[in-house]
Parts: structure tokens; sequence; C-alpha cells
């Protein structure tokens, strides 16, 4: 594991309760990695942008082919998906470059912990012996998500335009030495499932 990123912990303080102590906090790593799903996304994206662009190309007239001229009444309805695929080509990954920079990770002696200073103010935690399930995604770097990665039942978490929105169940994103952190949750919550007098479950704030 990881030494306890000094930022981070300073951050995180307002968050811990009495009789909690921060055992380990970090931040996301700040670089553009790609995930599992940019397998389908990227191509998608790629398709998409193409064909918004393509529509409006001819659309203005611009295409060799089109001997009508431009056609306005086909612009406007053209550029939301225009925009659309600039975000899902690029704007995405300046997205979350930009709340990585705003995002927090801690796990304490009771909770885990994701606090994020974007827009607003938000936070979200689940106590250690509430954690239902534990996946990871890549090893050096990865991603360590609590409960099922993606889910669509009500009342649990979907799968969002960024790993990084915070949820009702935190997911600790793009972490360095995420081996080490996703054997440490797991001593955790081992541990803390044969303490039944801790609190038990999971709480969300925004300010």
């Amino acid at each position: 594991m990881g030494p306890i990123d000094p930022e981070a912990s300073v951050e995180l303080q307002s968050e811990l309760v009495s009789g909690e102590n921060l055992l380990w906090a970090g931040r996301p790593n700040r670089s553009v990695i790609f995930h599992s799903e940019d397998g389908l996304a990227i191509p998608f994206s790629l398709l998409w942008g193409g064909f918004a662009i393509f529509w409006e190309a001819i659309a203005l007239g611009l295409w060799p082919h089109n001997s009508k001229g431009p056609a306005f009444f086909m612009v406007i309805p053209g550029i939301p998906f225009v925009l659309i695929g600039q975000y899902l080509i690029w704007g995405r990954f300046l997205y979350d470059g930009w709340l990585k920079r705003r995002t927090y990770y801690g796990i304490t002696n009771r909770r885990l912990i994701v606090l994020q200073e974007a827009t607003r103010r938000k936070s979200c935690s689940l106590f250690l012996n509430a954690i239902p399930t534990v996946e990871r995604d890549g090893a050096f770097t990865g991603t360590i998500w609590f409960g099922s990665k993606y889910t669509t039942t009500k009342g649990q978490r979907a799968q969002s335009w960024s790993r990084f929105s915070v949820r009702d169940v935190p997911v600790f994103a793009d972490l360095d030495d995420a081996e080490s952190i996703y054997r440490l949750i797991l001593d955790l919550s081992g541990k803390a499932r044969t303490r039944p007098d801790e609190a038990v479950g999971a709480f969300h704030s925004s300010n």
C-alpha cells in the first residue's frame, strides 16, 4: 500500500466522525487511462462523431455530390449530435481529468470515503462491514468497485458517463498500486464483519 497523500488527508478530515481514524488517503492517477469499456466506447464514438459530421456536411452543401445546395433546416437538428460525438471522442477524457484533480479517496477504520470538490462538494461512503463484494479492474493502476460493477436495479449504481461521478456507492477509480489497496480493503472488511456492534450502511451527501 502506498503512502497517505497529504492533500487528500487534509481534505478528508472534515468527513471523519468521532472515533474514526484515517488509515489511507489518495487520489486518482491524473494521466489518461483507458478502461475495459473503451474497447467498445472508442469505435462507437468515432462512428457517431463521423456520421454527425457527415450529416452536417451534407446539410451545409459541402459534400461534393450534393447538387441541391445547403439545407439549413437540417443543420440545427444535427448540432447536438456533433457536440455529443465530440464529447464521446475526446471531451470525456478532459472531463475525467477535471474530476480527477478534485477527487479524494479515503479508508478509515470504519468506512470507505469518496470526496469530490467539483461544481459542488459531494461525498459518499460505505461501512466496511456492509461491503457486499469487491471487484477490481487492473493490477497496478486500476479501479476498485464495491458491489457489482454495473447494475440497473432501482437504488443501486447504474453505469455512468464517468467512473468519477459520485453516486450512492463509492468507486475508487484509476488508483496507483490498486492491488495492495484492494487487499487492504478485503482484510479490513473481513475483520469488520466480526464486529457486529459497528455501524452498518452507506450514506451520501452533497452541498
